[in-house]
């Protein structure tokens, strides 16, 4: 099912996934990407040959979606609360040595650029002794049909954990070593667009100019 929906994505989606050797093939690790679609878990799931497992919404179990979210790997949580079931299947998922996906502002972000990462993600890979490896997600804010177009997913260096503590204060420092990846990537791919017509201007200009030479 997972290859099925991995060719399809890169069909309908023109998904591409780059960066990948930066999530290690084995053992325990937190994926921290950015949120700004329902579908930002599908291309995290797919993008890897290793299983990712994340949290989803306990509203999701309960709908027609419920057997695709838990054969990609998903578990419920129950948002707006401490969910000690939930964080516990997480810690589980760490301690059998597989890969976490979870996205470090809490919610999705449907207003222009990111939010302001939470500390929970840097906390559960501190516990299991987990590099915390930043992921960039662009193409899914920006939807004209039930499905977005163009989606970039691009895997951040790695930032290791080691010699900290699962303490308020350094789950903090964890998650601000690995965020600027992501706030970096996305703001350069955002700006892209700006930059090559700003480029094509240029080209044009100097074209003007030439010819503008030539008649003299």
């Amino acid at each position: 099912m997972k290859h099925t929906a991995a060719l399809l994505f890169r069909i309908l989606c023109g998904f591409t996934a780059t960066e990948t050797q930066n999530v290690p093939k084995h053992g325990p690790v937190v994926i921290v990407p950015n949120h700004k679609s329902f579908w930002d878990p599908f291309f995290v799931a797919i993008a890897l040959r290793r299983p990712v497992h994340f949290m989803g919404k306990a509203e999701h179990f309960d709908g027609p979606l419920a057997k695709v979210f838990l054969r990609l790997g998903a578990f419920p949580v129950r948002r707006g609360e401490s969910d000690a079931e939930a964080l516990e299947t997480a810690r589980a998922i760490l301690r059998r040595g597989d890969a976490l996906a979870l996205f470090p502002e809490g919610t999705r972000v449907r207003d222009e650029g990111l939010g302001t990462p939470k500390r929970g993600a840097a906390r559960l890979a501190i516990e299991a002794g987990a590099p915390l490896v930043p992921a960039t997600i662009t193409g899914t804010e920006k939807r004209r049909w039930p499905l977005p177009r163009r989606v970039r997913l691009v895997f951040g260096t790695p930032v290791s954990v080691a010699g900290l503590s699962a303490t308020p204060e350094d789950a903090g420092t964890a998650i601000r070593a690995a965020w600027p990846q992501v706030t970096e990537e996305y703001n350069r791919w955002q700006n892209r667009p700006t930059l090559v017509a700003a480029g094509l201007a240029a080209v044009g200009l100097g074209a003007w100019v030439v010819k503008k030479r030539m008649r003299k």
